[in-house]
């Protein structure tokens, strides 16, 4: 079976799950993400990335930063800066797919701005509001890594190449 199918395997209902190499599989509903420390965004236009067509405005979201989840799963570490390596792939209930490296979300200010929202414009949202939702608030184009239905995050530790 190859990553990709592996990625695109059915995700536990209205739960958003960490697993792969973590230290531990952690999973939260919303009512869980709601007790962590929240962030809220600015207000953006959502566009396409392809045309850079309009598709609709989103006002600010409130969601807790995706570093802060990760973290409580902790990283591995059997070998010294191994967690370096790791790769984070969002995976959608539709199947749809992002991804984000360690560097990018912990040495970057990209990280401070990537959210698994629960809450648009002071209203709560629901699965048919599509939440959880994972943003990237600091991306060019936010449309690309928009994930609705956010299901899973996994993590996956590179090899090194030499």
């Amino acid at each position: 079976m190859d990553s990709v199918n592996m990625i695109a395997a059915p995700a536990v209902e209205s739960a958003l799950v960490l697993s792969g190499r973590f230290q531990r599989t952690l999973s939260f509903d919303l009512e869980r993400l709601k007790s962590y420390e929240s962030v809220l965004a600015r207000p953006f236009d959502l566009r396409c990335y392809t045309t850079n067509r309009f598709i609709r405005s989103v006002e600010p979201y409130r969601g807790v930063r995706l570093t802060t989840l990760i973290s409580e799963a902790g990283l591995p570490n059997e070998v010294p800066g191994e967690f370096k390596r790791t790769v984070f792939v969002a995976v959608g209930h539709d199947g749809y797919v992002v991804t984000f490296s360690w560097h990018e979300l912990f040495n970057t200010p990209i990280g401070e701005n990537v959210l698994v929202a629960y809450e648009c414009d002071g209203r709560a949202l629901d699965a048919e509001d599509g939440a959880p939702i994972l943003f990237s608030g600091s991306d060019i184009l936010p449309a690309p890594r928009h994930v609705k239905r956010l299901a899973r995050i996994e993590a996956h530790v590179l090899e090194p190449l030499a």
